[in-house]
Order: C-alpha cells, then structure tokens, then sequence
C-alpha cells in the first residue's frame, strides 16, 4: 500500500482491507454541519438578526415589506409572524426555509419553527358623499362645525 488515503480494490478482493484506524486523524474525525444548538435567545437578538435578514433583500422590495414586522416568540423557540393577506403568505412560503435555516444559523438554535398567522385588516367604510366627507373632517377636527355654521356651508348629496 502506498502513500494514498483511498482504498485500493487489488487489496479489497484480497481481504486486505484498511482498517479505520490506519487513516490519519484527520480522515478519522467526522464533521455534521448539522449540529444540534439549544442556545435560548431573546427578543431583541431576534429582531437584530431579523434586520440584518432583511437588509440582504433590498433587491425585493415587495418581500422586505412582507417581512417588515419582526415574529413573536410564542413558547420555546416558536416563532409566529402576523401577515395581513394571502398573497404575503405565498411570499413567506416561498422563502420560509432559508429564513429558517439563517435563524437557526445565527441565533445557534436548531429548534427554531416559524408559522404565519392570517389576519383580517379592518378597513373603514370608504367616504364617497360630500356631507360624509365633511362628517368625517368635523370629527377629527371640531372648529370646522363653527367654520361651516359661520359661512352656511351645506352640500348637497
């Protein structure tokens, strides 16, 4: 056997084979990039390392937006991101794994689960009438009710 590291398939079928332990060290270690961390973190490093995740998106304005608010921590290592339609979850579907996996990568936790809750927005009633319009700017503002009884001013609908 020569200086080479790979099995020779002469000495194979011979029997001879190489044991584990004739390989140098180096080839004796086994590496995972896929181990296991638990380390607790909080709110604030999760929404620093939310930010710098975001910062690396500003060639996807419409995705940046989407992922604007940072999740909650519900128990654990739960995440729960509050977005407002469909069309954001599709969004966040779709790059839902890198986000997770850079999580679990920078907050060294490989517990790290991220899920999306709908929820409705309430919109106000739209104001199409004049009088409703000036209704509205009366509430807001209660010296144009004087402004319009001092120079009569009257819509009609």
């Amino acid at each position: 056997m020569g200086n080479s590291f790979t099995p020779s398939i002469k000495d194979a079928l011979a029997g001879k084979s190489r044991e584990k332990n004739d390989l140098p060290d180096a080839l004796n270690q086994t590496y995972s990039e896929y181990e296991i961390y638990n380390e607790p973190f909080t709110a604030e490093q999760l929404a620093e390392k939310w930010a710098a995740f975001l910062s690396q998106l500003s060639d996807r304005p419409n995705l940046r937006s989407t992922l604007s608010n940072v999740p909650e921590i519900t128990e654990g290592n739960k995440l729960l991101l509050r977005i407002g339609n469909s069309i954001q979850e599709q969004e966040i579907r779709n790059i839902k794994p890198e986000l997770v996996s850079w999580l679990r990568k920078e907050l060294r936790n490989s517990g790290i689960e991220m899920t999306t809750q709908l929820e409705k927005v309430e919109s106000e009633r739209m104001i199409f009438s004049d009088s409703e319009k000036m209704q509205m700017m009366m509430q807001k503002n209660p010296l144009l009710y004087e402004l319009k009884q001092k120079f009569n001013l009257d819509f009609k609908d």
